[in-house]
């Protein structure tokens, strides 16, 4: 019997994807579930493969001994379970059923990144621990998703041709291209043991912000300009054919379009607005305050989803809480339009600029020399947040490896100036007229903040060492000597400390 090359523990959506697109690319899969229906739903699924070229076979097994048997060595094992405890769970009943050093299990889960790091740690000399953060949703698995892979070196060599196998794939312009075509594969090899997860891991606050950031855009063409859902979804198509070109925006123009095959209505608006979540983009926001690696919009739209979730409440404060606001009949809708675009973008480019800044932040803590040219390759196609300025985001990291901040790139530099005013102009709009713009807000507060040379830290500071003793440094002295105010005392002196 020929033996698999791999085998996938949990046929759940993104189980079941990612093993019928393995066997699409010619590879053995043997599938484990405690579910015999996702069990039997692989195997019908995989009856009806139609791929190009020879396709591999799935088989299912019922214990986890019969599917260690069933692998050729070293054997590779690929857990597509929730994250957390489960993780190790499953981790110690394979080597319970006689998992070897040689091994390789690769978790492919949205764990958090540190418990990646000490997984790989537990169970060094018993088993080859991996990771590889899966991005694309159950579309991407199936067809083709962005792969970010760290953990033992060895362990990526030897998946490795499996990996970029299934990846989706970009041509030479990096735009994507069919399954089974030839193309660089969005998969790639990030670093030691939790740098996958944890790249992952701002891609999703990334991709919370920029989800966010729509909505608004949403929000405003709805409210401010009394647009339609359906020609909302008109003008995000037009929008996709140019800068703002991504899958977020595209399926966002689909949704507004679609009626609801109920009442015939917008879909749209028949959606409850309670928006739901998992964790990642609060991962990222936390690790952003703990690093010390402002990424405020990422957080504003965590906050956005949980203000979301407070319906009652905003329910009852539409008619308790009053507010002078600003209505202009005469509003220039095309070029308010065009200003919305222009704050859109320039947004959106702020929060990777944030989402880079924050990985390279850790990068340099962890020591994992992050190559975030590659990491924007590999985000080109497949993942949620895939959009054609990472072409432009990927150029100017190949440009300049160290680049301090994306915003500074003379390619962005020029395209945030032109469009600088029509992001404060959507701003100030929103303002004026009462409709909420966090994430747009909260972006061109932290671009203003950034090309602010002088910041009224120094008053904070001052406060600081006022009610706390917490010293000061001067700006007529070397920055490491600390300085206290002797603020209860008259008359008031310094003395260096």
């Amino acid at each position: 019997m020929t033996q698999s090359n791999i085998a996938m523990i949990g046929l759940g959506v993104m189980g079941k994807s990612l093993a019928l697109n393995l066997v699409d690319h010619g590879f053995n899969v043997t599938g484990f579930d405690i579910s015999d229906k996702h069990k039997q739903t692989a195997l019908d699924d995989a009856k009806v493969l139609t791929p190009k070229g020879d396709k591999g076979r799935l088989i299912t097994v019922d214990s986890l001994v019969e599917l260690l048997g069933s692998l050729a060595k070293p054997r590779v094992i690929a857990l597509s379970v929730p994250a957390g405890e489960i993780v190790d769970n499953v981790v110690q009943d394979l080597l319970n059923a006689g998992l070897s050093s040689e091994d390789i299990v690769i978790d492919t889960g949205n764990s958090l990144w540190t418990d990646t790091e000490a997984r790989e740690q537990r169970y060094q000399g018993q088993l080859r621990f991996f990771s590889t953060a899966v991005s694309g949703g159950e579309v991407g698995a199936r067809f083709g998703p962005a792969l970010m892979a760290s953990g033992n070196r060895d362990a990526w060599n030897y998946i490795e041709p499996m990996w970029h196998a299934i990846a989706a794939k970009v041509d030479e312009q990096g735009l994507p291209v069919g399954p089974f075509d030839q193309g660089e594969p969005c998969a790639a090899y990030l670093g030691p043991a939790g740098a996958g997860h944890y790249v992952k891991m701002v891609h999703n606050g990334i991709e919370y912000a920029d989800m966010q950031l729509i909505c608004e855009a949403y929000h405003f063409m709805s409210d401010i300009l009394g647009m339609s859902a359906q020609e909302i979804g008109g003008t995000f198509s037009d929008w996709n054919k140019g800068v703002l070109n991504s899958y977020l925006m595209e399926i966002s123009a689909d949704i507004l379009q679609t009626p609801d095959p109920v009442t015939g209505k917008p879909f749209v608006e028949v959606v409850l607005d309670k928006a739901g979540q998992k964790g990642t983009g609060l991962w990222t926001a936390v690790n952003s305050l703990q690093e010390g690696a402002p990424a405020p919009t990422i957080a504003q739209a965590v906050f956005a989803r949980a203000q979301s979730g407070q319906k009652a409440v905003r329910v009852k404060a539409s008619t308790v809480l009053k507010t002078q606001s600003v209505k202009d009949n005469n509003v220039d809708k095309q070029q308010t339009l065009d200003e919305l675009r222009d704050a859109l973008y320039c947004a959106k480019l702020a929060v990777y600029a944030q989402g880079f800044d924050l990985m390279n932040s850790t990068s340099e803590k962890e020591a994992w020399q992050l190559d975030f040219a590659q990491i924007a390759k590999i985000w080109r196609a497949g993942c949620i947040i895939r959009a054609a300025f990472l072409q432009e985001i990927t150029s100017a990291y190949q440009a300049q490896s160290q680049l301090e901040n994306l915003l500074f790139s003379q390619h962005f530099v020029q395209e945030v100036e032109k469009r600088t005013l029509g992001w404060r102009k959507t701003v100030a709009n929103s303002a004026l007229t009462g409709v909420p713009m966090p994430g747009i807000s909260s972006a061109l507060g932290y671009f203003d903040a950034l090309r602010c040379d002088v910041l009224p830290a120094n008053l904070l500071q001052a406060q600081r060492d006022y009610f706390g003793s917490h010293t000061y440094s001067r700006v007529d002295e070397a920055e490491d000597r600390k300085f206290h105010m002797s603020w209860s005392e008259e008359p008031r002196s310094q003395k260096e400390v």
